[in-house]
């Protein structure tokens, strides 16, 4: 009896997975005669339901919720609502799917690549980021191959009505989604655009941030950084003596991590790699030029503005929760030395992410799941683009393309941090990726053909839609 029952629960799954395309194309014919909406469109997809509509001149922005299995391999194991957003601005455009890996925004936002092609945009979140969270919540369900399975189904849910090309993106922990995606669903996309995208393929091998962070912008700079954290650390008494009374103005615990003290340490050894993760060179001349005669506030406020001390309290860390589980489980998670530092001011080192995810849920580490993303990325990418920032140490491990990849590209935007972009790049590969990016959408002039350089963007920039939201709660996550 049981077995027969979950065989029609997934059926009824698959029914209403298959029953998604005739809708959608139904919907189609109809729009074709100019008398469906496109909310009524989008709300005909089984499973989909909308949570409400935003105004923005030239387009209609949707938040919705899309019924998604728990298990993409056992459908009959129950469903989870998650959360995803449409920027329609025209089904004759391009359609561009953007996850940031993290939540995602209910305000109207535009990437890059939308901006470049002028098209649509879909946003996901990914799931376990509150709301699209499934109760009870089995963390064994929330891998990378789960989560490529939620944006394939979501775009053949989509696809019906937005036929056009589709491009993928995401910056950081959503560039390293894009590529995990088009590993898993090579045939959906028509191309990718991934900022920013840690490889960790080896976790226990992290040299390559100790070269970076010893060569990274200037020695003026290192120093002057270097020496904030160590005098955090010497002065670990009186700075935490004013973070315990700061955790309980705000009402900080810190169960998750331990203690205070662990903490105290992670934030203070966050503060190089976040100083270049979200800030330029530029911004040197802000961090105390010699912080032996800096007063303990100086040094607090420098290390606080970069790291900031709610961080690795248990409030900083719930929302986050699933993105350590996964650094823990599959993604990795770097490992840095502190040469300037003596050994006797550091206790804990840099903490794995196993202490920054309650103990009552269970992790295990997979080391094949980065070593199988990189050699498919090697030996078979087509259509894929990587944008790195010079000064981003999250850029130290980055993607490579290999003999097998096809029309496929790894570029540095000089002196930029983990915003790097297409428009950050030097003029002769700023030209020709936003070349490459409309020809993968399908909309490439003649001329853009004939001459990448006069390659530019389709659409004007927009000083609200194209506003970036960068994740910085927190620093030591992509």
């Amino acid at each position: 009896m049981r077995k027969a029952l979950r065989w029609l629960l997934a059926l009824t799954v698959l029914i209403g997975t298959l029953g998604t395309a005739g809708a959608a194309t139904a919907a189609d014919a109809a729009d074709a005669a100019g008398t469906t909406d496109i909310k009524d469109r989008l709300l005909s997809i089984p499973g989909m339901s909308l949570v409400e509509e935003k105004p923005y001149t030239g387009y209609r922005f949707f938040v919705l919720n899309y019924t998604q299995p728990i298990d993409h391999r056992k459908p009959s194991k129950g469903t989870f609502q998650q959360r995803i957003t449409v920027l329609h601005k025209d089904v004759s455009r391009p359609t561009v799917f953007f996850t940031s890996g993290y939540n995602v925004s209910t305000t109207p936002r535009r990437s890059e690549p939308t901006q470049i092609v002028d098209g649509n945009q879909v946003s996901l979140e990914y799931r376990f980021f509150t709301p699209s969270r499934p109760a009870p919540a089995d963390w064994s369900k929330l891998d990378i191959r789960q989560a490529a399975d939620d944006q394939h189904r979501v775009f053949k849910a989509l696809k019906g009505i937005y036929s056009k090309k589709w491009i993928s993106t995401g910056g950081s922990k959503g560039g390293m989604t894009a590529t995990y995606y088009e590993r898993f669903h090579p045939r959906d996309m028509d191309g990718v655009v991934a900022y920013v995208a840690p490889n960790d393929v080896v976790n226990k091998e992290d040299s390559a941030y100790d070269r970076f962070f010893a060569r990274v912008g200037t020695e003026e700079c290192r120093d002057r950084l270097n020496g904030v954290q160590r005098e955090a650390l010497v002065r670990r008494e009186p700075l935490e003596k004013k973070y315990a009374a700061f955790a309980q103005a705000n009402g900080l615990t810190f169960t998750t991590i331990g203690s205070l003290d662990k903490a105290f340490e992670a934030t203070v050894l966050d503060y190089v790699w976040g100083f270049w993760q979200y800030s330029l060179l530029s911004d040197c001349d802000q961090i105390p030029a010699d912080a032996k005669k800096a007063t303990d506030e100086e040094i607090w406020d420098s290390v606080d503005t970069i790291s900031g001390f709610s961080a690795y309290a248990d409030q900083g860390l719930t929302t986050y929760t699933p993105y350590y589980y996964q650094a823990g489980t599959q993604l990795g998670a770097p490992t840095i030395r502190f040469p300037h530092v003596e050994k006797q001011y550091i206790r804990y080192g840099y903490q794995p992410p196993r202490n920054f995810v309650p103990r009552d849920i269970p992790m295990r580490f997979q080391p094949s799941a980065m070593r199988d993303i990189d050699t498919w990325v090697r030996h078979n990418a087509r259509h894929m683009l990587f944008v790195n920032g010079q000064n981003d140490p999250w850029s130290a491990e980055p993607f490579r393309v290999g003999k097998g990849a096809k029309d496929s590209y790894v570029m540095t935007a000089p002196g930029m941090n983990h915003g790097a972009n297409v428009a950050g790049l030097v003029p002769e590969q700023k030209a020709l990726a936003t070349a490459r990016i409309l020809d993968w959408a399908g909309v490439a002039s003649s001329t853009v053909q004939a001459d990448p350089q006069a390659a530019r963007p389709l659409a004007k920039f927009d000083a609200k839609l194209d506003k970036r939201d960068v994740q910085r709660e927190m620093t030591l996550r992509p």
